[in-house]
């Protein structure tokens, strides 16, 4: 239910957009025109997703040669407060609950239909641009919602590969979207993954790992400042925004929200997929004492993936894919290879691999002792 405060806010912060200058105008709707022809989705099998929470990656098949399907998802959108450090609270807006939100896998050629829920207990509108969609501003314009509403989108996935989605509201994007609002599709050939020789790529395991730049404001004596709802933090987070400094750069939310117990976690032989979301900035993942065996480091499949890369590359509002095949046991370190947001800022992660230790590959020949002859 809204309060009078909760409507005054709004009227706030209504006042404040339109005075946002807007990355793309919401507009007519550009569906009102439509061309004649039959729904190609009559007679296609449906299939309800079940979507799961970073870092894990919903249940699918690698490869998927049979007919075109439509695959259902809901995702509902909350408003919650996070902590993101120790002593440091922040208003974020999620997909799902979490961020990233949650990664949605279909095959090339199959149907996404998605539900988008916007409770009545949230106070702002949102939205989704899929960077996989083609038109209304990938979807954005068609899945504005108020606080109490819901919308479904369908559209084709026509594009093998690795994409952001993200809240796109008019006048709000940048907020929404550093805010917490992004989280990757992945459309995967429906032959599988392929090297350049065409020979298929298998995984054993697939984790997402979302890096966001959040600009979290700080009051006169330089602590930072609690808020109790997003719309009370918008100010003063635009302000700190302009400036392109951000004041924590994390995975998956929150400072260690994978490592310790929340660690990924493999074993030696296994072959894992890493999908790399960054909607905002771009990033340099390094995995510390592993490679990118295959990278994709735009995302799309159809293109040859690079080989052997000690550090690759995502460019900002995109997922870059790679897959290791874990050869030795012990905890790997997963960077942003800025080791200044990895180290201090946040951008930190980890992989606990069980196994046999391999001599050949790497061996202390002699413990740090004294120096010979001294």
């Amino acid at each position: 239910m809204f309060t009078r405060r909760t409507t005054l806010l709004g009227a706030a912060i209504a006042a404040l957009v339109a005075a946002a200058p807007a990355l793309a105008e919401e507009g007519p709707n550009p569906a009102a025109n439509v061309l004649g022809q039959a729904d190609q989705t009559i007679g296609l099998r449906h299939v309800k997703a079940e979507l799961v929470p970073p870092p894990a990656v919903m249940q699918h098949e690698e490869v998927d040669t049979g007919a075109p399907k439509v695959v259902e998802f809901t995702m509902t959108i909350e408003e919650k407060k996070i902590t993101v450090d120790e002593g440091v609270t922040f208003q974020a807006m999620t997909f799902n609950g979490s961020m990233p939100g949650p990664t949605m896998v279909v095959h090339e050629g199959d149907y996404v239909q998605l539900t988008l829920i916007n409770p009545e207990t949230n106070t702002m509108p949102h939205n989704v641009d899929f960077h996989s969609a083609t038109g209304a501003l990938g979807g954005a314009q068609l899945t504005l919602v108020n606080p109490g509403e819901q919308t479904t989108l369908r559209f084709k996935a026509t594009r093998a590969g690795a994409f952001v989605y993200h809240c796109a509201p008019p006048g709000m994007i940048p907020w929404h979207v550093v805010s917490g609002m992004s989280g990757t599709i992945l459309v995967l050939p429906r032959e599988g993954l392929k090297d350049e020789a065409g020979n298929l790529i298998k995984y054993d395991r697939a984790y997402t790992i979302g890096e966001f730049d959040l600009y979290i404001p700080k009051d006169e004596n330089g602590k930072y400042v609690d808020y109790e709802t997003p719309g009370e933090a918008y100010a003063d987070t635009v302000e700190v925004m302009k400036g392109l400094i951000p004041t924590h750069v994390v995975f998956n939310g929150r400072k260690g929200a994978l490592t310790g117990e929340n660690a990924m976690t493999a074993k030696v032989g296994e072959t894992v997929l890493f999908i790399h979301s960054s909607a905002n900035r771009d990033s340099r993942p390094h995995l510390i004492g592993g490679h990118g065996d295959y990278v994709w480091e735009r995302g799309k499949f159809h293109n040859p993936p690079a080989k052997d890369l000690e550090t690759w590359f995502v460019a900002g509002g995109s997922a870059a894919v790679a897959t290791y095949k874990f050869l030795q046991p012990g905890i790997y370190a997963y960077v942003n290879h800025n080791l200044i947001e990895a180290a201090e800022l946040g951008a930190t992660a980890h992989v606990k691999v069980e196994g046999e230790w391999n001599e050949d590959l790497m061996k202390q020949v002699s413990a740090p002792g004294p120096i010979v002859g001294q």
